[in-house]
């Protein structure tokens, strides 16, 4: 598959025909969420186009009250094929052996692997998908700035990010077309700043 080449002819296309053109190029895609700002917009996006994809939520445990409420009303409204994963020791388990430590440690090392990787690589050692849809944006981070709409993982799965060249502007006319609610007041203890990966992507 030549990345490059797919990116220049996906580059105007819209969010519904890049899933269009992913789905019909894959055996088993899904998508991951973390409920985060604008993730109803991914949400909607494939769940319309597919209506039973399967849908990752790789649950922290330090999601705030606000988030929480908000995947449960998604999760509704979209009548929402979820699949959650959770990590091994629960966030209270966890707050009396290390807390959240200060980012650049090892101990957050040690606990990113905890709440958000090894329950990833967990989901996708089960549903074992060839292609899986993320709302990365330009913009975010350098690193996301650098892959493009379609772009390959060291394990070799194909990751299509429909929405990547829109705004916060331009989702949010999304959100408001599709009468879709958003969350602003979301926490992830593995980033700390909003330029920081999170460890999935990178």
């Amino acid at each position: 598959m030549d990345i490059q080449q797919i990116n220049k002819e996906l580059e105007d296309k819209s969010p519904s025909e890049i899933i269009q053109w992913a789905l019909a190029n894959s055996k088993n895609a899904l998508v991951t969420t973390n409920f985060r700002p604008y993730e109803s917009a991914i949400l909607h996006a494939t769940a319309s186009a597919k209506s039973d994809i399967k849908v990752v939520w790789c649950d922290t445990g330090y999601n705030t009250p606000n988030t929480y409420r908000h995947a449960k009303d998604l999760i509704e409204q979209l009548d929402l094929n979820i699949h959650i994963y959770v990590p091994e020791l629960s966030s209270g388990y966890r707050d009396v052996l290390m807390g959240i430590p200060q980012a650049d440690t090892p101990q957050h090392n040690q606990f990113t692997e905890q709440v958000k990787l090894e329950p990833f690589r967990r989901a996708m050692e089960e549903h074992e998908p060839d292609l899986w849809f993320t709302n990365l944006r330009k913009g975010q981070t350098a690193f996301r700035d650098s892959i493009g709409i379609v772009s390959k993982g060291k394990d070799g799965k194909i990751k299509v990010s429909p929405f990547y060249h829109y705004s916060d502007a331009d989702l949010d006319k999304y959100l408001e077309q599709h009468n879709l609610p958003n969350e602003h007041n979301y926490f992830d203890p593995t980033k700390q700043l909003s330029n920081r990966e999170c460890g999935l992507h990178a």
